[in-house]
């Protein structure tokens, strides 16, 4: 699955790990988030990641 670089802070989304501190389980692709999920290190939505390039 595609991993997801927040374009703020640098956070990567991987769905192997997924988001368990804010409900979401691993395995989780990124467009299966929650559209109120927001990057857990800075606070952006979903619309400020993009598929990151590592």
């Amino acid at each position: 699955m595609q991993r997801y670089a927040c374009t703020v802070c640098d956070y990567v989304y991987d769905p192997a790990s997924g988001d368990p501190d804010n409900g979401v389980k691993p395995g989780t692709p990124f467009h299966e988030l929650p559209d109120d999920w927001v990057c857990p290190d800075c606070g952006v939505g979903k619309d400020l990641f993009e598929i990151d390039s590592n």
